[in-house]
């Protein structure tokens, strides 16, 4: 029986885009070139996972995977459906690791270093392909950019879907080169399934399909529509009660914003990991692109041709839909991180090897050849590395967040008294409530009328205003005059966010209460009022 060679890269990946016959030179080997992005993600995005507080977004989180399978899709058939894969798959981790800041966070700090040793995997198939002299490392160095990213950091300490939607377009682009190269009906099927499961943790994140049929047809691979489209169109077919039922409930991003220049230099800033280093990631992504356009492959498959529609395309088409109708959020275009990671590892491994053939490598021997192609990236990687060493600290802070609701929820604890009653205003604060939920059990919810896993929404119905007008007397009576009211509101309300009869029966009932303290914690405002019997003041005074 014989046996024909496997090249470790993949099928097809020495043929497709190989460039000039080459000395052989000690390449690193496939599996080590995966693995430690891999080991740095997890250790990078490990180090105090459970330190920031959970925000309001984590907070649905907690209370969507708290109730049963039933209950959970009672919610999604009225809000929230875009997000329930991954809140059925949460209930699992909640029911077999808890409800910890560090267990809520696991499953995306494992999809992160998932995603890390895929760029690194593709980082090394794409290298071949565009012929770069080192793919090994520039899969090396392509994991480990995408690692250390500060915004990689953050997503892999959140407990949200936004890591795992990025391994899965990882995964999706590897398989399609796979697919690419070797034609098979099961690479085609896996590529498929790859992009249903990117779809379910992002419908957003869809627009890859679009990026990598711009690769398709730019790199002339016209024959392969069909089979890509046939696995897109079944991706999508398994997908289609999502997509309704996300169309339909689409009044939830009501709360987007048009966004202007600011975001865009946001978007910059976190892709680079600061404001200083986009510069240097800005010129390292264009030797990367530099480094694929190669006299004569420019319509081959290489790291611009796959990178480059992954990270411009998504982002470019929903700010031009948001000129339209706003929809655009950082964080639904992060699953493009991987392909900057991409450009910038092959313009550093081009970079060495430019300055290893120049005359510097000629005049100093001991230079020569791959160790002074292996010592340039390092020493640009060192400067990059140090350039994060703030950032970094920084993601892993509360105020890395929008929201500290563990610090609201210490305040609460520390000053509430038996009896106490709280008004949310408006009442979708109330999620202010589910990630730290203890204090404010032994609160009054005046305003509440049915409570959120029996209504089916992520923060219950609030009663009519002209019920509440009848609750707090009544309330009031069976306290005397020691009820207090907590209220609890956001420091920067949503600019578009309506002021109902209930929030506004609320601001009246408080409105003869004396104001006994404040407290702003991050964005969030609580105020505590008490019976006021010398005279009015309103609140906001």
């Amino acid at each position: 029986m014989s046996h024909q060679a496997v090249d470790p890269a993949g099928p097809g990946a020495a043929v497709v885009g190989a460039g000039p016959p080459r000395p052989a030179r000690r390449q690193l080997p496939g599996w080590l070139v995966v693995i430690i992005p891999a080991l740095a993600a997890l250790a990078a995005g490990g180090y105090r996972i459970g330190g920031p507080s959970l925000w309001r977004d984590e907070a649905y989180t907690l209370g969507t995977a708290q109730r049963s399978f039933g209950q959970i899709f009672d919610l999604l058939l009225h809000v929230d459906a875009v997000h329930g894969p991954y809140y059925l798959g949460m209930h699992v981790v909640v029911a077999m690791a808890g409800t910890s800041e560090a267990a809520l966070r696991l499953p995306s700090l494992l999809a992160t270093g998932l995603a890390a040793g895929i760029t690194a995997a593709l980082g090394r198939r794409l290298g071949r392909m565009t012929g770069l002299p080192a793919p090994g490392l520039t899969g090396l160095l392509a994991g480990l950019l995408y690692a250390v990213t500060p915004q990689t950091t953050f997503y892999a300490q959140d407990a949200r879907p936004y890591g795992l939607v990025t391994a899965c377009a990882a995964a999706a682009t590897y398989l399609l080169l796979v697919a690419l190269a070797d034609g098979g009906k099961r690479w085609w099927a896996g590529y498929g399934a790859a992009i249903a499961l990117t779809g379910m943790a992002s419908l957003f994140a869809l627009l890859l399909v679009a990026a990598h049929a711009v690769t398709l047809l730019v790199t002339g691979h016209r024959g392969r529509l069909r089979p890509f489209l046939a696995a897109a169109a079944a991706a999508v077919a398994v997908l289609a009660p999502l997509i309704v039922l996300g169309y339909q409930q689409d009044r939830a991003l009501g709360w987007v914003s048009a966004p202007g220049l600011r975001a865009l230099g946001s978007l910059f800033e976190h892709a680079a990991g600061s404001r200083q280093l986009i510069p240097l990631v800005a010129v390292l992504a264009t030797c990367g692109v530099v480094a694929s356009l190669r006299p004569g492959r420019r319509r081959e498959l290489s790291v611009a041709t796959v990178a480059l529609p992954w990270l411009v395309l998504p982002p470019l088409v929903l700010l031009g839909v948001s000129l339209i109708r706003p929809v655009y959020v950082e964080r639904y275009v992060i699953f493009g991180q991987p392909a900057l990671a991409l450009l910038c590892a092959a313009g550093l491994t081009w970079l060495g090897s430019l300055i290893a053939g120049s005359a510097l490598g000629t005049r100093i021997p001991a230079l020569a050849g791959p160790v002074l192609s292996w010592t340039v990236p390092a020493v640009i990687v060192m400067v990059w590395a140090a350039g994060l060493i703030g950032p970094q600290q920084a993601v892993r802070r509360s105020s890395a967040r929008p929201d500290n609701l563990r610090a609201v929820s210490a305040v609460v604890a520390a000053n509430e008294r038996p009896g106490d009653a709280v008004f949310f205003i408006p009442s979708e604060t109330r999620v202010v409530s589910l990630g730290y939920p203890a204090p404010f059990r032994e609160l009054r919810d005046l305003a509440l009328g049915e409570s959120s896993v029996a209504s089916g929404t992520l923060t219950g119905i609030p009663v009519p205003a002209q019920e509440l007008a009848t609750r707090f007397p009544a309330w009031q009576r069976g306290v005397g005059r020691d009820g207090r009211v907590w209220v609890v509101r956001w420091r920067n309300p949503p600019p578009r966010a309506p002021v109902t009869g209930l929030d506004r029966e609320e601001l009246a009932l408080t409105g003869g209460m004396r104001l006994v303290r404040r407290w702003t914690v991050q964005s969030v405002v609580l105020s505590l009022y008490q019976p006021d019997r010398a005279g009015r003041l309103r609140l906001g005074a």
